[in-house]
């Protein structure tokens, strides 16, 4: 097992909010996704990863290097894809190329072309008249075009309409499959990494609540939802969640295996969505 990015419990300080002993890994060809609300900690992390701040402690490796120490070296491998752009606006994406591109090494023009034409994106065309959905191709054709190993992005579907956003889930898709690249998705838009995520990292107030394989974790979980009156008060700790109404119980369990030798046959157990998980850990967390 080949690991491309690891990070040791790094913490980071504010006067309103702490990261918390953050540790992570990725393996070369996965994608993992990075899942949380919004202020939970995911933006802070990946600036730590790409030394845009300086954490308070901890330690983050990259490639096999220091993140600190050999920061040039590990930006010319990364494709990074960050939710504000970072290009400027009056510029061509011919210029815009001319650019970037003599500040990577490893630069293939050849590449460039290919996935211009590829994602149907027009050099003559200024970077504040493209869509969003337009800015994201362009900047994932970029970090293919100079070879980039792994690939961070933060929150990139947010903002695109459903046909936009399965363009890019694909897109991506292909990056990991075809290319045997890594990719660190932040995203509090579940259902996308539902698709395509091998594993998962929830953060919720600074620290990972859960992580593994996703579909260890979906398997592992189950929406249980049945009458009230079956569900005796010690059942209940098998549940991370229960909401209960005057129509019966719907709760996600962590131990579908216990429920089933107590609850009634005519119990429902349902496969969960990332989004279900996320959203009763959090609740459990508050």
């Amino acid at each position: 097992m080949e690991l491309v990015l690891e990070i040791h419990n790094l913490c980071k300080n504010y006067k309103d909010f702490s990261l918390r002993n953050i540790s992570m890994s990725l393996e070369k060809g996965t994608l993992t996704g990075f899942v949380g609300p919004n202020g939970a900690g995911k933006t802070t992390t990946i600036k730590s990863i790409l030394n845009m701040i300086s954490p308070d402690d901890g330690k983050i490796t990259v490639l096999g290097l220091d993140s600190v120490s050999n920061d040039m070296v590990i930006k010319s491998k990364l494709g990074i894809v960050l939710d504000d752009g970072h290009f400027y606006e009056d510029l061509t994406l011919r210029k815009m190329k001319s650019l970037i591109a003599p500040m990577y090494p490893a630069w293939n023009d050849n590449a460039y072309q290919f996935y211009m034409k590829k994602f149907q994106l027009p050099e003559s065309k200024k970077i504040k008249d493209l869509s969003r959905g337009m800015r994201m191709k362009y900047a994932l054709m970029l970090a293919l075009s100079h070879g980039a190993e792994l690939f961070i992005l933060d929150e990139p579907t947010s903002g695109l309409d459903p046909l936009v956003r399965n363009e890019l889930i694909e897109i991506l898709k292909n990056i990991v499959l075809e290319d045997n690249k890594t990719v660190l998705m932040s995203t509090h838009i579940t259902s996308d990494l539902d698709k395509i995520a091998d594993y998962l990292f929830f953060i919720f107030d600074g620290e990972i609540i859960l992580q593994g394989q996703k579909d260890e974790i979906k398997d592992q979980h189950a929406i249980v939802k049945g009458d009230t009156a079956s569900l005796l008060p010690e059942y209940e700790n098998y549940f991370v969640g229960i909401n209960k109404s005057a129509y019966g119980f719907e709760g996600l369990t962590e131990n579908k295996a216990a429920l089933k030798k107590v609850l009634p046959e005519k119990t429902v157990y349902e496969v969960p969505t990332i989004e279900d998980i996320m959203l009763y850990y959090i609740r459990r967390h508050q």
